[in-house]
């Protein structure tokens, strides 16, 4: 009986541990793709366009910056449907008036100093201008990884090589009024697919330097 009973026990901790080493599995099957999930969604939180630089007048304050009352909006970018496009979204995106410079400008404003004098004389103050600066390609590889290694048992995910895309482009914004540059800021754009999305990250890229700036109010700004 007694024999018995110790082959009972022996039969019952067997069971026990290896409910345990179930559990124990299942948990780290479970806490790894918890792990997975959160760094998909910390990779795809990271922002598509980001600020690469500024420039700024250094005699330029918050304190001395007076807000533009008609701006003229140019986009130079890859062609011409695409600066039309551009500057549409921007001008239907400011609170301020503002007018596409394909509307405005004409065949024969070659000359700088009479598009100005026409600019002032048909009350435009500012100039804001989008061109893009350069356009970058980046190849890179993935290694293959592995993870698990419960008694042999390895999950694999393959390697693989993707090429990237970075689009740079130059933010301005000229004063009339004093006629020179007042700020510029390039932003980074990695792979962009729609043309209005990324139009949209660019200006809340923009307008929220600008407001860290102290350049405009974020409930004052010229940007919807």
């Amino acid at each position: 009986c007694e024999s018995e009973a110790i082959t009972d026990v022996y039969k019952f901790c067997n069971c026990f541990a290896f409910n345990k080493l179930q559990n124990f599995k299942q948990m780290k099957t479970i806490s790894f793709f918890i792990f997975a999930l959160s760094l998909m969604i910390l990779s795809g939180c990271t922002p598509s366009t980001q600020l690469t630089k500024t420039w700024k007048d250094p005699g330029l304050t918050p304190q001395n910056f007076k807000p533009f009352e008609k701006v003229l909006v140019i986009a130079r970018l890859k062609d011409l449907t695409a600066n039309r496009i551009t500057e549409d979204h921007i001008v239907a995106s400011m609170k301020t008036k503002a007018v596409q410079s394909y509307y405005y400008l004409q065949q024969g404003d070659t000359i700088p100093a009479k598009v100005d004098e026409k600019l002032k004389k048909d009350g435009f103050d500012g100039i804001v201008l989008l061109q893009l600066t350069d356009v970058t390609q980046s190849i890179n590889y993935q290694p293959a990884s592995y993870y698990g290694g419960f008694y042999g048992y390895r999950h694999a995910s393959p390697g693989y090589v993707s090429e990237d895309r970075t689009f740079y482009v130059e933010t301005s914004i000229y004063s009339l009024e004093s006629d020179k540059l007042l700020w510029s800021g390039t932003t980074a754009s990695l792979n962009p697919e729609q043309l209005d999305k990324t139009l949209d990250d660019i200006l809340y890229v923009i307008k929220s330097e600008l407001i860290k700036e102290g350049f405009i109010k974020g409930q004052d700004s010229v940007v919807k």
